[in-house]
Formats: structure tokens, C-alpha cells, sequence
């Protein structure tokens, strides 16, 4: 039976404030390398586009010199797998729920939603974060980074999820936290729902979006404007 809506949802910082541990796995890698360390909020400003640009976006953030040191691609293969690694085996030591996301997930499914998870984090990652913080069975399907031949911003990624779902792109909508999400979802023809304080470098303002947040509470007056009777 077709939904009779669709609800698309980013992960690290939308659902899970993933980031103390992706701080964790990224230091581990980091000193292993020799490159400097970096603090919680900063690795909040990197997260969105996989292991590879993560720890890419860090050394060229932290010195080009010493990003341009790294030239042998077999390093950085190996840095960007030491970190996925890692983290797989630290995935959930302090990573916590968003305010307010269980109960939204429940109100969902009481409405007949269709709920799926659009991540640029690894799909087996994914999975065993949604399964080991208890929420992975409210959602009928979840595509990471590495399940299609594309992701995010690719609209590609949004749209190929709600046609596997049987959804409609016209009954859809993406709830995310940075200009990945908002920028795949505007080209995929949908609306958006931003959190704040999001995994991104910009502001607020600089992202497109048709709703802002800072957490799930109440979000139920949101989303009921769009479900049609």
C-alpha cells in the first residue's frame, strides 16, 4: 500500500548528535598521522560528506602545507579507513538522540507516514547507529553514501529512496541540518525542514529551507500542514 506521505531524514545532526564520537574516531586519526586535533564544535562544521571529505576538509582546513604533504593517495585511502574503522567500533559511546525525535518518530507512524533515512555516512554505519540507539525499526528504508552511485546534494538520492518506497515526490519532504540536505532536497523539488545549529559551516540564513528548528518538539504542527485528508 502506497503512504500516504513521505518523510526523508538526514542522520548525524538531524536525529543523532553523532559528532562527540566522530570527534573520537577523527582525533584517533589525526594523531596517528600526525596532523593536530580538533575540538567537538569544529568537527560539527565538517560532518556531511563522508570519512574521505571529513578527514580532507580537516587537513586543509588545519594547513595546506601539510595537506599538500599527504599526496600519496594510498595514505589517504588509509587514513580515511583507519577513521571508518574506529569508528564502527566507538559508534555509540556518547552519541545521544535529538530532543524530542522518538516521540516525532512515533506520531509518524501513527499517521501512516513513510519514513526513510537519506545519510552521506556509510549505509552499514547507518544501520547499526539506527539499530544500537533504538530507533532503526521506525524507518522502512535507509540509503547511505556508498548504496547508490551518488548522494547527497545529488537529488538523485532523495528521489530514488521515495520511488523504492512507492511514494510521491509531490507528498515528500526532507528534514535535515545542513546545505547538503537543504540543496538535494530543492533540486529534488521538495520542502525542507532545517534544524539549527547544524553539522555546516554556514549559517542558517545561507541554507535554503521552508521551516527552521532546533529540535523535534512540536514539529507534529509542521508536518500536519502538509498531510492532505
Amino acid at each position: 500500500m502506497t503512504q500516504n506521505y513521505t518523510i526523508l531524514f538526514d542522520l548525524d545532526g538531524t536525529l543523532v548528535d553523532t559528532a562527540p564520537d566522530l570527534m573520537g574516531a577523527h582525533n584517533y586519526v589525526m594523531k596517528k598521522y600526525g596532523f593536530p586535533t580538533k575540538s567537538t564544535e569544529e568537527i560539527r562544521k565538517l560532518v556531511g560528506q563522508g570519512a574521505g571529505a571529513l578527514i580532507g576538509r580537516s587537513i586543509w582546513g588545519q594547513a595546506k602545507k601539510e595537506y599538500h604533504s599527504v599526496t600519496d593517495q594510498k595514505i589517504k585511502d588509509k587514513m580515511s579507513k583507519d577513521f571508518v574503522e574506529y569508528y564502527g567500533r566507538n559508534i555509540i559511546n556518547q552519541s545521544t538522540l535529538i530532543n524530542g525525535v522518538k516521540e516525532f518518530l512515533k506520531w509518524c507512524k501513527v499517521k501512516n507516514i513513510s519514513m526513510a533515512v537519506c545519510t552521506n555516512k556509510q549505509e552499514r554505519l547507518a544501520i547499526d547507529l539506527l539499530k544500537k540507539i533504538g530507533i532503526y525499526d521506525y524507518f522502512e528504508y535507509v540509503a547511505g553514501s556508498d548504496t547508490f552511485d551518488y548522494c547527497k546534494p545529488d537529488p538523485r538520492h532523495i528521489t530514488n529512496i521515495i520511488e523504492i518506497l512507492g511514494g510521491d515526490i509531490k507528498n515528500s519532504l526532507m528534514i535535515g541540518d545542513s546545505e547538503t540536505d537543504a540543496n538535494a532536497a530543492k533540486a529534488a523539488s521538495i520542502p525542507v525542514i532545517l534544524l539549527e545549529n547544524g553539522y555546516t559551516e554556514k549559517n542558517t540564513n545561507e541554507i535554503y529551507h521552508n521551516h527552521l528548528i532546533k529540535d523535534f518538539i512540536g514539529v507534529e504542527k509542521i508536518v500536519s500542514t502538509y498531510l492532505k485528508d
